[in-house]
């Protein structure tokens, strides 16, 4: 019987495919504002700015590729049973093959009622307003905004609570939402940090290193296979 091996991925996996993050830039997401283009408010404000800006970041993510870091966590699937809780809104874990990813910050490439998330829509055009769902309600982008809640989050602390094995790769110990979840892993899970800028803690069964995701990911690999 295959272990559980979960996986807690943020920004710094998809960093290295060439995606970019706010928190490269001071605050500021190519050139706007988190709050402007990242929260009901900025939506409500200017709801055109925020669908352009997703628009771009929609065609971004149509001219990037998964990295190695996201292949061997596919590859992983062989030998374990792999559950990614990623904070990322892209799909490369799934191009790149992974069959389980739960998206907590939900996904670029999908769209839901400004009214409602009970039904999601499948979305890889530019986003206007004018688009509507099925009820003649307006679109948005189906991402979780700053001061929204995490839908995802109790599900996602129910897949720790089963890890033989966590690995936490591109997101920091100390950024919500995956620090919290570390808290729901087993007391007998080996717990594996890749992070080039992480600052290493005492926590029970826990493995750093301080290096790229990719890097991280080739040593965590052949480490899983003789444990």
């Amino acid at each position: 019987m295959k272990k559980n091996l979960v996986v807690l991925s943020g920004a710094g996996i998809s960093a290295e495919s060439g995606i970019k993050t706010f928190r490269d830039f001071n605050g500021l997401w190519e050139n706007h504002r988190v709050e402007d283009v990242a929260s009901p408010e900025g939506f409500a404000r200017d709801p055109k700015l925020v669908l352009d800006f997703y628009n771009a970041r929609r065609k971004q993510l149509s001219e990037v590729f998964p990295n190695e870091a996201h292949k061997i966590l596919a590859d992983l699937e062989k030998d374990f049973n792999v559950e990614i809780i990623t904070q990322n809104v892209d799909d490369l874990h799934e191009r790149a093959g992974s069959t389980k990813v739960l998206h907590l910050h939900g996904e670029l490439l999908k769209a839901r009622s400004v009214l409602s998330d009970d039904k999601i829509i499948d979305w890889k055009d530019d986003m206007k307003i004018g688009d509507l769902d099925e009820n003649g309600i307006q679109i948005r982008p189906h991402i979780v905004w700053f001061g929204e809640m995490v839908p995802e989050l109790e599900n996602a602390a129910e897949k720790v609570s089963t890890a033989d094995f966590l690995i936490i790769v591109g997101t920091s110990l100390q950024v919500y939402p995956a620090a919290g979840l570390v808290d729901f892993a087993p007391e007998n899970c080996e717990i594996f940090v890749i992070d080039p800028n992480l600052e290493e803690k005492s926590v029970r069964h826990t493995h750093f290193y301080k290096m790229s995701a990719s890097e991280g990911m080739k040593i965590i690999q052949k480490k899983l296979k003789i444990l």
